[in-house]
């Protein structure tokens, strides 16, 4: 957590009396909050009971130790610098995803540029076919984990209503954030493969479960601070989001129990976590109930949403150029990092 002063010009957009009566600047303290997608982020051993047989050192993708050393080390690179440009230190709270196991998570939190964070893990197993789940690493000088479980996702074949659809839980974590109570909620939606339409219903379902887990914690406590954050494999602009969640792109526009999403403002200018075939999409997002939206800033607030996208996490060269720099391509192990660029939020609030 770091202190910082805003000057009135900076902060004027948010707290306009200061313009107004020309006080001095305020001090706050700065949180980030992020999100990455870790684009398949397995150890090298064999598990019997999950389909990882291409990454290990005699499958398809002759995936090394010396490979899952380096991409653990790129991604523990990119996780200590994400945040806006004022933050100092890797984020508070992390959530991530495409991570084999509970064991990856504590070689990549152990990694040097990361023991600065201090971070704690919250991992459970999924369901995933693939065996890839969801997790949370949070610094626990910072937040101080009171409960989490997992929500199952269950999900049948349109085609064949017999077939069971194996997907990644919804996993949330409730805590206190530097002494405030909050909840955070980490997603990885059912993908796209096989088509978007016909794969639709699978988010939708994805996005009702995760209402149901948000409108049961708003039940209890009408002004719960919420952050649901994770690759939905939808944009901001998709029926998962704009109809059944029913996300707002304007602060103004947040009831108490509505949810806003910072970055359907960002994907209507073109902006996006991940490209294919010359088209962006902002799958990778941070959604925030309405008790994050107060200008007062007497407790952590919002402040600001960005895509971290720094010059080194895109493609050098070549056709796909400024796109993610993923790290495995045409069967090889590129020395990338993720072809999906991480997310974040920063908080706010003020000091004495």
């Amino acid at each position: 957590m770091r202190n910082i002063r805003l000057s009135v010009l900076v902060v004027c957009f948010f707290i306009p009396f200061l313009c107004v009566f020309g006080q001095e600047a305020q001090q706050y303290q700065m949180l980030t909050l992020a999100f990455y997608n870790l684009e398949n982020l397995f150890d090298t051993e064999n598990d019997p009971i999950t389909y990882d047989d291409n990454r290990t050192p005699d499958g398809k993708d002759r995936w090394t130790q010396e490979i899952y050393t380096d991409k653990l080390a790129k991604m523990a690179e990119v996780i200590a610098q994400i945040g806006p440009e004022e933050a100092q230190g890797p984020p508070a709270i992390l959530g991530v995803a495409e991570i084999e196991n509970l064991k990856v998570l504590q070689e990549l939190s152990g990694q040097e540029v990361l023991r600065s964070a201090h971070y704690g893990i919250v991992h459970y197993d999924s369901p995933d076919r693939r065996g890839i789940d969801v997790g949370l690493l949070y610094n626990t000088q910072v937040f101080q984990v009171i409960n989490s479980k997992v929500f199952e996702l269950e999900l049948y074949d349109t085609e064949r209503e017999d077939k069971r659809i194996y997907t990644r839980d919804q996993l949330l974590v409730t805590g206190n954030l530097a002494g405030e109570r909050m909840h955070v909620i980490v997603n990885h939606w059912p993908s796209r493969s096989g088509g978007e339409a016909r794969t639709r219903p699978r988010r939708m379902a994805a996005a009702a479960l995760n209402k149901k887990i948000m409108d049961s914690i708003l039940s209890q406590e009408p002004y719960a601070k919420i952050v649901s954050m994770g690759d939905l494999n939808d944009d901001p602009k998709d029926k998962s989001l704009k109809k059944v969640l029913k996300t707002k792109a304007r602060v103004e526009a947040v009831g108490l129990r509505e949810i806003y999403n910072p970055m359907e403002r960002m994907a209507k200018r073109g902006q996006g976590t991940l490209a294919y075939r010359d088209s962006w999409n902002l799958f990778d997002q941070i959604l925030l109930s309405a008790a994050w939206l107060s200008k007062d800033y007497e407790t952590f607030q919002f402040y600001k949403a960005g895509i971290f996208n720094k010059r080194f996490l895109q493609t050098p060269e070549g056709p796909y150029k400024g796109y993610p720099f993923r790290s495995f391509a045409n069967g090889n192990y590129t020395g990338g990092y993720s072809d999906h660029f991480p997310v974040y939020i920063a908080l706010i609030r003020k000091t004495d």
